[in-house]
């Protein structure tokens, strides 16, 4: 990795920042913008610093110490016989809305000198969805950017019609008012100077800090932040998937945001992941949350009342919402407030909705409490109602889902064009019913109908809901189940035909528990098969099929969080040997990477590599990640 590639990432309290290895931000944009980020926009774009008119290089890169707290060491160039004049040791630190940075200046000389100090910010306040790497552009009518200088920094104004964020920067001690760069045409960058004053080998200070003031609500630390956690215990404390484990709580600690629950008051819950995804996503958050159950059942409870305040209640084409449909993902962002993008609350999501069902039973399960179902109850059953309607099961006898031009194309957990396709590549019409949401739809109904019995008191509607989960799995089981290959479809398409490619999907099936025992053993074995297993994990798709590319999001990559799932299915159907062979090879792919898995790897063959290939725009970290240890760690104590 180049200077120019290395990034270092820290996050604190639902604000992260992005920084090159001599801790400057330059605006970059693509798969990999640096910046100070808090509620889907950019608040910092520019932070680069120089010493005596020349930028400094950086004898020890920027390094994190702690997920919030980075350091590196900076000089101005010089050579053998011209040595340095001075060193610059910088530390920088994120938290709630917040960027820190303290600069030390020491001076290399034996005589005083005065150093200058040049400091160019700038914000952009760019939307997230500006900065990706799909060129989309967006008319802002009206927008005004405004910069002030104050008498110790600068405050940055973003306006439109009725949104405002704003950035504002303090210095100790401040900078010189009359250096300060005039105004730039058609820009709102400006460089802060100081001219410090050292004495022989002395040293001088400076304390800089940026506050980010999104629309809306400020952004706040805990009022008792989390105590660190240790993993689960195992035979070895010292062991890799105990590690692992430990480094998957601190992350989810790192990704938890605030959010409004379902009686108006605040809840904490993890966002999805960083770069792209700081915020509330359904599916995510709940197999999540299913995860970390046995291990933090408060985390469930969370999610269940973010998810239930955000039930869908009405038909909007726009964003998908439906009446009981539960949310796939909500943004704060100015697109999203102006409706540019549908993603405020956007609802395209098939399997979410049967997987609050899961969740709230499992949590009723393990909680030993039946209060939250007895609380969330007209919203079970509303999801229950979305199942049967908009859902599709009346109509088409599965969960279905039509591809969103203006969203999402494919609406299950493979998400990204393409992925839902047959052996030749094509990617299938809609509606399209996958696979591993039948699966779910199945053990939801289920699910619910056990709540209906112990808590709700309502027998016959448990019994309709089981009526309608034995009818399901007799369909499926028919329609999905693929004779010549021994293997379910990944999906039937618009027609009903089978979409034959080969997927991870099948993995599901085992832990939803819509297979009969021997069909989930059978699948099970082959998921373990070379083309499939790469060593370090299962593949989405399996290799030698046109489609299959190792570097693809969801066409032969491989993701922990799939694994995990599979990993409690294989467990429940007593494939012991075969949940080890898959907890094995991710815990060793976590102990490549600080024993933090990231959210995908690449499918190449274990054997091809020293270790596991990274997936090149991966977020890290990402919560179902994070969680997978856990879920393995459930895995191995069941099998």
């Amino acid at each position: 990795m180049t200077a120019a590639d290395h990034r270092v990432q820290l996050v604190r309290d639902a604000t992260f920042v992005r920084l090159g290895a001599d801790g400057q931000i330059s605006g970059t944009r693509g798969s990999a913008p640096d910046g100070l980020f808090a509620r889907d926009a950019r608040h910092l774009s520019r932070w680069q610093l120089t010493v005596d008119g020349t930028a400094p290089v950086a004898l020890v890169p920027a390094t994190a110490e702690t997920d919030d707290t980075a350091a590196c060491v900076l000089t101005p160039e010089g050579t053998r016989d011209n040595p340095p004049p001075y060193t610059v040791f910088r530390t920088q630190s994120v938290g709630a809305g917040t960027f820190t940075e303290h600069l030390r200046i020491v001076s290399n000389r034996p005589a005083p000198v005065t150093a200058r100090l040049d400091l160019t910010v700038d914000a952009d306040f760019a939307d997230l969805f500006e900065l990706r790497a799909d060129d989309r552009h967006y008319t802002k009518p009206g927008a005004e950017h405004h910069v002030h200088h104050t008498a110790d920094g600068l405050r940055f104004d973003y306006r439109r019609s009725d949104w405002h964020s704003a950035t504002s920067v303090t210095c100790r001690p401040a900078p010189d008012p009359a250096a300060t760069t005039p105004p730039q045409p058609r820009g709102t960058a400006r460089t802060l100077t100081w001219r410090l004053t050292l004495a022989a080998h002395g040293q001088a200070d400076l304390h800089l800090t940026v506050r980010a003031r999104p629309h809306g609500r400020p952004l706040t630390a805990p009022a008792q932040p989390r105590p660190h956690r240790r993993g689960p215990a195992g035979p070895d404390q010292a062991d890799d998937l105990t590690r692992a484990c430990e480094r998957g709580l601190a992350d989810i600690d790192l990704l938890t945001i605030p959010v409004t629950g379902v009686d108006g008051g605040e809840v904490r819950i993890p966002a999805a992941g960083i770069p792209w995804f700081l915020t509330l996503f359904g599916r995510d958050s709940l197999l999540t949350s299913y995860f970390l159950l046995p291990y933090r059942p408060a985390t469930a409870a969370a999610v269940l009342s973010a998810l239930a305040a955000t039930q869908g209640r009405r038909h909007d084409t726009f964003s998908g919402e439906q009446p009981g449909r539960i949310v796939h993902e909500t943004r704060h962002g100015e697109l999203a407030h102006f409706r540019q993008v549908p993603y405020g609350r956007y609802y395209g999501a098939v399997d979410a909705t049967p997987l609050f069902l899961v969740l709230l039973h499992a949590h009723h399960r393990t909680a030993g409490d039946g209060s939250l179902a007895v609380r969330l109850e007209g919203h079970a059953r509303q999801a229950v109602d979305w199942m049967l309607t908009d859902g599709g099961l009346q109509e088409h006898g599965y969960l279905v889902y039509t591809p969103d031009p203006g969203g999402l194309v494919n609406q299950n957990w493979k998400d990204s064009a393409g992925a839902v396709c047959f052996r030749d590549g094509t990617q299938a019409q809609g509606p399209i019913a996958v696979s591993e949401a039948q699966g779910y739809a199945y053990d939801a109904l289920v699910r619910t109908a056990e709540l209906a019995d112990e808590i709700w008191r309502d027998e016959p509607y448990a019994r309709r809901l089981r009526e309608a989960a034995g009818r399901l799995r007799e369909r499926f089981l028919t329609d999905f189940w693929m004779p010549e290959a021994g293997f379910p479809a990944l999906a039937l398409d618009g027609a009903g035909r089978q979409v034959d490619a080969l997927a991870s999907d099948a993995g599901h099936l085992l832990w939803s528990g819509i297979l009969d025992e021997d069909r989930a053993r059978r699948v099970g074995r082959r998921l373990l098969e070379p083309d499939f297993f790469s060593g370090w994990a299962i593949r989405t798709l399996a290799a030698g099929q046109k489609p299959y590319h190792p570097l693809s999001y969801h066409r032969g990559s491989a993701w922990p969080h799939d694994n995990a799932v599979i990993a409690l299915g294989l467990a429940r159907h007593g494939l012991a040997a075969e949940a080890r062979k898959v907890a094995g090879g991710l815990v060793a792919a976590a102990a490549h990477h600080g024993h933090r898995l990231p959210e995908v790897i690449a499918g190449y063959d274990r054997a091809a590599t020293a270790g596991p290939v990274p997936y090149p725009h991966a977020c890290s970290p990402q919560a179902w990640a994070a969680a997978t240890p856990l879920a393995l760690r459930t895995a191995l104590e069941q099998g």
